[in-house]
Protein backbone atom coordinates (compact mmCIF):
# COMPACT_ATOMS: atom_id res chain seq x y z
CA UNK A 1 0.00 0.00 0.00
CA UNK A 2 1.17 3.55 -0.74
CA UNK A 3 0.02 5.37 2.37
CA UNK A 4 1.53 8.87 2.56
CA UNK A 5 4.03 8.18 -0.21
CA UNK A 6 3.62 11.11 -2.55
CA UNK A 7 6.87 11.43 -4.45
CA UNK A 8 6.32 13.60 -7.54
CA UNK A 9 6.81 11.22 -10.47
CA UNK A 10 7.23 13.95 -13.13
CA UNK A 11 5.94 11.54 -15.77
CA UNK A 12 9.23 9.67 -16.16
CA UNK A 13 10.88 6.56 -14.79
CA UNK A 14 12.87 6.57 -11.55
CA UNK A 15 16.37 6.81 -13.03
CA UNK A 16 15.30 9.62 -15.35
CA UNK A 17 13.63 11.50 -12.48
CA UNK A 18 16.76 11.23 -10.32
CA UNK A 19 18.88 12.51 -13.21
CA UNK A 20 16.51 15.45 -13.82
CA UNK A 21 16.54 16.44 -10.15
CA UNK A 22 20.32 16.08 -9.92
CA UNK A 23 20.93 18.23 -12.99
CA UNK A 24 18.42 20.87 -11.92
CA UNK A 25 19.88 21.04 -8.40
CA UNK A 26 23.37 21.46 -9.87
CA UNK A 27 22.17 24.26 -12.16
CA UNK A 28 20.28 26.01 -9.37
CA UNK A 29 23.29 25.98 -7.06
CA UNK A 30 25.62 27.07 -9.84
CA UNK A 31 23.49 29.92 -11.25
CA UNK A 32 21.32 30.95 -8.30
CA UNK A 33 18.06 30.63 -10.24
CA UNK A 34 16.50 28.49 -12.96
CA UNK A 35 13.27 28.56 -14.95
CA UNK A 36 11.32 25.33 -15.35
CA UNK A 37 7.79 23.96 -15.15
CA UNK A 38 5.87 24.38 -11.91
CA UNK A 39 5.76 20.64 -11.16
CA UNK A 40 9.53 20.28 -11.57
CA UNK A 41 10.10 23.44 -9.54
CA UNK A 42 8.02 22.02 -6.69
CA UNK A 43 10.01 18.78 -6.88
CA UNK A 44 13.43 20.47 -6.85
CA UNK A 45 12.96 22.71 -3.80
CA UNK A 46 13.11 19.87 -1.19
CA UNK A 47 16.17 18.38 -2.92
CA UNK A 48 18.05 21.68 -2.83
CA UNK A 49 16.98 22.34 0.76
CA UNK A 50 18.40 18.98 1.80
CA UNK A 51 21.67 19.71 -0.01
CA UNK A 52 22.02 23.10 1.69
CA UNK A 53 21.33 21.49 5.08
CA UNK A 54 24.11 19.00 4.37
CA UNK A 55 26.43 21.82 3.36
CA UNK A 56 25.70 23.69 6.58
CA UNK A 57 26.71 20.56 8.51
CA UNK A 58 29.98 20.60 6.60
CA UNK A 59 31.54 17.28 7.67
CA UNK A 60 33.02 14.70 5.29
CA UNK A 61 29.98 12.43 5.43
CA UNK A 62 27.72 15.34 4.46
CA UNK A 63 30.04 16.18 1.56
CA UNK A 64 29.99 12.60 0.30
CA UNK A 65 26.21 12.41 0.63
CA UNK A 66 25.81 15.64 -1.35
CA UNK A 67 28.26 14.32 -3.95
CA UNK A 68 25.77 11.54 -4.72
CA UNK A 69 23.39 14.18 -6.08
CA UNK A 70 25.80 16.85 -7.36
CA UNK A 71 28.27 15.32 -9.80
CA UNK A 72 30.19 18.52 -10.66
CA UNK A 73 33.09 19.04 -8.23
CA UNK A 74 33.25 22.81 -8.76
CA UNK A 75 29.56 23.21 -7.93
CA UNK A 76 29.95 20.95 -4.88
CA UNK A 77 32.84 23.14 -3.70
CA UNK A 78 30.72 26.25 -4.25
CA UNK A 79 27.88 24.73 -2.24
CA UNK A 80 30.06 23.94 0.76
CA UNK A 81 32.23 27.06 0.71
CA UNK A 82 29.98 29.94 -0.42
CA UNK A 83 26.32 28.96 -0.21
CA UNK A 84 26.52 27.22 3.16
CA UNK A 85 27.96 30.41 4.66
CA UNK A 86 25.11 32.49 3.21
CA UNK A 87 22.50 30.33 4.96
CA UNK A 88 24.22 29.86 8.36
CA UNK A 89 21.62 31.90 10.24
CA UNK A 90 18.60 30.60 8.30
CA UNK A 91 16.96 27.39 9.50
CA UNK A 92 14.96 26.62 6.35
CA UNK A 93 13.28 28.14 3.33
CA UNK A 94 16.40 28.39 1.21
CA UNK A 95 14.60 28.71 -2.14
CA UNK A 96 11.47 30.32 -3.48
CA UNK A 97 9.17 29.58 -6.40
CA UNK A 98 7.81 32.44 -8.51
CA UNK A 99 5.28 31.63 -11.22
CA UNK A 100 6.28 33.24 -14.50
CA UNK A 101 3.49 32.54 -16.98
CA UNK A 102 3.01 29.88 -19.60
CA UNK A 103 5.29 28.31 -22.19
CA UNK A 104 4.41 29.34 -25.73
CA UNK A 105 4.77 25.91 -27.36
CA UNK A 106 2.64 23.68 -25.17
CA UNK A 107 1.09 26.06 -22.64
CA UNK A 108 2.86 24.50 -19.64
CA UNK A 109 2.90 26.74 -16.58
CA UNK A 110 6.41 27.99 -15.85
CA UNK A 111 8.09 29.03 -12.64
CA UNK A 112 11.41 30.53 -11.57
CA UNK A 113 13.19 28.90 -8.64
CA UNK A 114 15.62 31.20 -6.82
CA UNK A 115 18.00 30.71 -3.94
CA UNK A 116 17.37 33.34 -1.26
CA UNK A 117 20.92 34.64 -1.16
CA UNK A 118 21.09 38.24 0.02
CA UNK A 119 22.95 40.58 -2.29
CA UNK A 120 25.85 42.34 -0.65
CA UNK A 121 25.25 46.07 -0.46
CA UNK A 122 28.15 48.07 -1.87
CA UNK A 123 29.26 51.19 -0.07
CA UNK A 124 27.94 54.36 -1.62
CA UNK A 125 30.39 56.65 -3.33
CA UNK A 126 31.36 59.75 -1.47
CA UNK A 127 30.89 63.20 -2.97
CA UNK A 128 34.60 63.48 -3.81
CA UNK A 129 34.57 60.18 -5.70
CA UNK A 130 31.47 61.26 -7.62
CA UNK A 131 33.08 64.61 -8.49
CA UNK A 132 36.31 62.93 -9.60
CA UNK A 133 34.37 60.45 -11.70
CA UNK A 134 32.35 63.26 -13.28
CA UNK A 135 35.49 65.25 -14.14
CA UNK A 136 37.04 62.15 -15.65
CA UNK A 137 33.94 61.56 -17.79
CA UNK A 138 33.90 65.22 -18.87
CA UNK A 139 37.56 64.99 -19.88
CA UNK A 140 36.81 61.86 -21.91
CA UNK A 141 33.91 63.64 -23.63
CA UNK A 142 36.09 66.65 -24.46
CA UNK A 143 38.84 64.40 -25.77
CA UNK A 144 36.36 62.52 -27.92
CA UNK A 145 34.94 65.80 -29.28
CA UNK A 146 38.42 67.11 -30.08
CA UNK A 147 39.28 63.84 -31.77
CA UNK A 148 36.12 64.08 -33.89
CA UNK A 149 36.99 67.67 -34.84
CA UNK A 150 40.50 66.65 -35.85
CA UNK A 151 39.12 63.85 -37.99
CA UNK A 152 36.68 66.24 -39.70
CA UNK A 153 39.50 68.72 -40.41
CA UNK A 154 41.66 65.96 -41.85
CA UNK A 155 38.85 64.77 -44.10
CA UNK A 156 38.17 68.35 -45.22
CA UNK A 157 41.86 68.88 -46.05
CA UNK A 158 41.93 65.64 -48.04
CA UNK A 159 38.83 66.70 -49.97
CA UNK A 160 40.36 70.12 -50.64
CA UNK A 161 43.59 68.55 -51.87
CA UNK A 162 41.64 66.22 -54.13
CA UNK A 163 39.70 69.17 -55.59
CA UNK A 164 42.93 71.07 -56.24
CA UNK A 165 44.40 68.07 -58.05
CA UNK A 166 41.37 67.75 -60.29
CA UNK A 167 41.44 71.52 -60.94
CA UNK A 168 45.13 71.33 -61.89
CA UNK A 169 44.42 68.39 -64.18
CA UNK A 170 41.61 70.33 -65.83
CA UNK A 171 43.79 73.41 -66.29
CA UNK A 172 46.65 71.40 -67.71
CA UNK A 173 44.28 69.66 -70.12
CA UNK A 174 42.78 72.96 -71.27
CA UNK A 175 46.27 74.44 -71.59
CA UNK A 176 47.27 71.56 -73.88
CA UNK A 177 44.18 72.10 -76.03
CA UNK A 178 44.89 75.81 -76.34
CA UNK A 179 48.50 75.17 -77.28
CA UNK A 180 47.39 72.74 -79.97
CA UNK A 181 44.97 75.33 -81.33
CA UNK A 182 47.74 77.95 -81.41
CA UNK A 183 50.07 75.57 -83.25
CA UNK A 184 47.33 74.77 -85.79
CA UNK A 185 46.60 78.49 -86.24
CA UNK A 186 50.33 79.20 -86.71
CA UNK A 187 50.60 76.44 -89.35
CA UNK A 188 47.75 77.75 -91.36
Amino acid sequence: MRHRRSIPKLGVKTAHRKAILSNMATSLINHGQIETTVSRAKAIIPVVSHLITLAKRGDIHARRTAALTIKDKAVLQKLFSEIAGEFKSRSGGYARLIRSGFRKGDGASLAVVQLLIEKKVEEKETAKEKGAAKEKDDAKDKGAAAEKGAKKEKVAKEKGAAKEKTAKKKTSATAKKESKKKEEAAKS
